[in-house]
This record gives structure tokens, sequence and C-alpha cells, in this order.
């Protein structure tokens, strides 16, 4: 008898126990010790992994240990510290503009809510959504790469617009599950559920996933269970 289909919030359930149990420690892959760091090596972190931020955090903390340093950083000497990230030029113009944001309209706080973080330069959805969850502990979902490919693989959702994600799993994710999970979820894609050659008969979701491989004469079955 062919079982019964899960619905999207069934399997979300089902999805942010079993992730609980394989990554129990579910952190920020990025290195920081104040929020505005943070926010630095978030903007950083665009179009870059998070280990090549964590590996010039060091030396760009050290030269910027401040917001306050940052606000009166020369761009072009920044840029110079920040080279290996890319889109150098853009990113040392943001994290100047966000440095000042914060100092002059948050008087050096970063704020607690979406509306007052998207108006600081290069902070979108995701980047406020990080810090909501990680300096606030309120409800985010980080619709990132990861999350936006391993919540359609397992059928949480079937859109690919980073907004859209996010709304959909607002609906069906426990609130105070929500940002653990996404951070849950980079694990998971870096370990498992990579972008290219998943390793789908490793995977703890296996059972749950709407995308899982196709049995061939039971081959893949056995496989898995040996």
């Amino acid at each position: 008898m062919e079982k019964k289909k899960l619905n999207p919030k069934k399997r979300t359930l089902i999805a942010v126990e079993l992730l609980e149990q394989r990554y129990p420690e579910a952190v920020c892959s990025l290195d920081y010790e104040e929020p505005f760091r943070l926010m630095v090596s978030v903007r950083l972190s665009a179009q870059c992994t998070d280990e090549r931020v964590n590996l010039i955090a060091p030396v760009l903390f050290k030269k910027y240990p401040t917001t306050q340093d940052f606000a009166k950083a020369d761009q072009t000497e920044l840029e110079k510290y920040i080279f290996s990230c890319g889109f150098y030029h853009s990113k040392a113009k943001d994290i100047i503009g966000a440095a000042n944001a914060v100092l002059e309209k948050f008087d050096g706080k970063i704020p607690d809510n979406m509306e007052q973080l998207l108006s600081i330069p290069g902070v979108g959805r995701k980047s406020a959504n990080l810090l909501l969850g990680d300096i606030y502990k309120k409800p985010a979902v980080v619709a990132d790469t990861h999350c936006i490919r391993i919540s359609n693989r397992l059928g949480l959702c079937k859109k690919t617009d980073p907004y859209k994600v996010e709304m959909v799993l607002k609906d069906i994710l426990p609130p105070e599950k929500s940002n653990d999970f996404c951070h849950r979820l980079v694990l998971f894609g870096r370990e498992i559920c990579t972008a290219r050659s998943p390793k789908c008969l490793e995977c703890p979701l296996f059972e749950i996933c709407e995308n899982k491989p196709v049995p061939e004469n039971g081959r893949r079955s056995k496989e898995r269970e040996n």
C-alpha cells in the first residue's frame, strides 16, 4: 500500500526534528564577537564563502575594531582588507555607509526590527533576518541558497524567489524553531544535500524527501540499509 503523502507542514516538522538530532548545535557559521561585526561579516559573505570571511575577519577587525572605526574608514584602504571576498568596491562602500547609519540613526545599536534594518546600506531581507535571529533571538527565516535549494528538494515549498520562500516557511515553521532550522540547513547543505551530487543515500531526511532517487529494482533501498 502506498504511503500517504505528507503535507508541507508535517514534512517540515519532521525535518526540524531530524535536523535537530543530526546537528544539536545550531550556530551561525560566521564568527563574530559583537553585533556590528556580524553585520559586516554578513555583507562580506554575499557571493563569498563564510570560510573566506572568517579567514580575513581577524585582521579586518584588528584594523577596524569598532563601528566608529568603520565609519571613519578610507574606502580604498578598506577595500585592500576585503579584496579576497569579491565585489570589494560595493561592499566597502556599504560597510562604511552602514557604520555611519548605525551611529547616526540608531545611536550605535543594531536595530531590532526589519523596517529599520532595511534602511541600512547593504542590508537586505536575508541579512536582516539573520541579524534579528542571531542578535535578538527573534523568529526569522534566512532564505539563503541552502534554504531555497533544500526546501524545494524536500517539498516544503515550490518557490525559488527568496522572499516567497521566506513567507512560505514562515507559515509552516514553528516560530521558535525557525532561526535554528535555517542554521541547520546550512550545515546539512554543506554535508549532505549539496548543490551538486547530493548524498541522498546517506541522508537522514531520505524518507520524507519528495525528490529522493527512485529505487531501481530495490537496489538503492538495499544499499541504503547496508
